[in-house]
């Protein structure tokens, strides 16, 4: 499997859309609450760290 930007971003996103679900299903908070915040800072954090972790792997493939 080759993980090129769109399969990257599906995988991210599946990820994203199963633990929002999972959280508004088990009825711990409110359907409003985990959308209107745990969803934009899932959404941010995860963007963050993907970037990050783009970085690292180009830095990776550049030095030996």
């Amino acid at each position: 499997m080759e993980f090129n930007l769109p399969v990257s971003v599906g995988i991210l996103g599946a990820i994203i859309v199963a633990g929002v679900g999972g959280l508004a299903a088990s009825g711990v908070m409110s359907t409003e609450t985990v959308l209107m915040m745990v969803a934009p800072s899932m959404i941010v954090f995860a963007a963050i760290v993907f970037a990050i972790g783009v970085m690292h792997g180009q830095y990776r493939a550049t030095t030996q």
